[in-house]
Formats: C-alpha cells, sequence, structure tokens
C-alpha cells in the first residue's frame, strides 16, 4: 500500500508539473503574440483638433468659430466659419496673447510674429508674420467659410510653431498685405482664443 502511494504521488507530481509547463509556454506564446501585434494609436494621441469660439468685440455682431486640426504630415487644417458680419473681405490674423477681455479686442496684442520679420502675404511674400493668414470673403447673406492647410503651426509644439494660447482675430476690413506692422485692416471685429 505504501508502494502504491508512493507511486500515486509521484504520478499526480509530474502530471502538475507537465501541466504548470503548458501553462508557462502558453503564456509566453500569449506574450510574444501581443509583442508582435501593431499598436494602434487612439485618434486623440495621434491627431489634435482644437475649435475656438469666435466673441463679438468693437460692437459687432460676429459669431462663428475657427477650427485647428493636426494633419498626419505635420501640417496645420484651418476652418474659418463666421456670420453676421458685412459682406465683403475681412482680414484674420492669429495675434500673440490669448486674451479678448478689451472690448475693442487689443487686449490679444499684435501679430504673432516669434521671428520678427516683417507682415506680408503667407502665399506669395517671402517674409510674413507666423500669424498672417489672410481674407475671408463673406457673401451676402452675412457668413463665410475659409479653408486652407498651413505649415510652421503645431498644436503645442516649440515657441516658433505652437499655436495654444493665442488669439484668433477678425477685422472689419482687408489686410493689404503691405502696410506694416499689421496690414491696415481696420478695427478688431471679432476675438478667439486658442485653447485646450
Amino acid at each position: 500500500m505504501k508502494m502504491l502511494t508512493k507511486n500515486f504521488t509521484l504520478v499526480l507530481g509530474i502530471a502538475m508539473a507537465i501541466v504548470a509547463c503548458a501553462q508557462t509556454k502558453e503564456k509566453a506564446e500569449e506574450a510574444e503574440d501581443s509583442m508582435m501585434e501593431p499598436t494602434v494609436l487612439d485618434e486623440t494621441e495621434s491627431y489634435q483638433s482644437i475649435t475656438t469660439d469666435m466673441i463679438s468685440t468693437s460692437g459687432s455682431n460676429l459669431k462663428g468659430s475657427v477650427t485647428f486640426a493636426s494633419t498626419e504630415d505635420g501640417k496645420i487644417d484651418l476652418m474659418v466659419e463666421l456670420s453676421g458680419i458685412a459682406p465683403g473681405q475681412h482680414a484674420v490674423h492669429i495675434h500673440e496673447k490669448g486674451d479678448c477681455s478689451a472690448s475693442d479686442g487689443t487686449s490679444a496684442g499684435g501679430h504673432w510674429n516669434p521671428m520678427n520679420v516683417s507682415h506680408g502675404s503667407r502665399f506669395e511674400d517671402e517674409e510674413f508674420h507666423k500669424g498672417d493668414i489672410g481674407n475671408i470673403t463673406i457673401g451676402n447673406d452675412s457668413t463665410g467659410v475659409l479653408s486652407m492647410e498651413l505649415e510652421g503651426w503645431t498644436i503645442g509644439g516649440d515657441s516658433t510653431s505652437n499655436i495654444l494660447n493665442k488669439a484668433v482675430i477678425v477685422h472689419a476690413g482687408p489686410d493689404d498685405f503691405t502696410s506694416q506692422p499689421s496690414g491696415a485692416a481696420g478695427p478688431r471685429i471679432g476675438c478667439g482664443v486658442i485653447e485646450k
């Protein structure tokens, strides 16, 4: 009987060892498989998008929003949607301070210009402010959309490219892309802070 118990214990021990080895091998294979699977980034990690609500300044009736979205190739898709302002062209710029507290928008400071260069056209001149965007055309229904892809901006990058904590300003008139330092675009009729 003693011998039978001893043999049974030995067989049981061997069986448990085999099961333990099989489980260890299975876990190792699972770990190896998970290392080989591609990592899928959450969309919020690989792309960022910020929408800035615009407020009216200088007694205007402006309403709207500006959306900035990072692209896969490191650019920014810009979408400006405005309503409630006079038909025609209106300058749109990024200004240096994310502050819309002044009733005339002057608390946003001057154009964002970290490179300390002359004002100009982003698409036609060699020099232009980082904050120079262009003109939005407002139709007879007092609405307009400006859409473009821009280089040199980031959402949270270094100080020469980061658009966070700046302000979007819409002016009463068009940017002439020549007058210094701001394009002679007239009063600031809309302001929005770019923030997360």
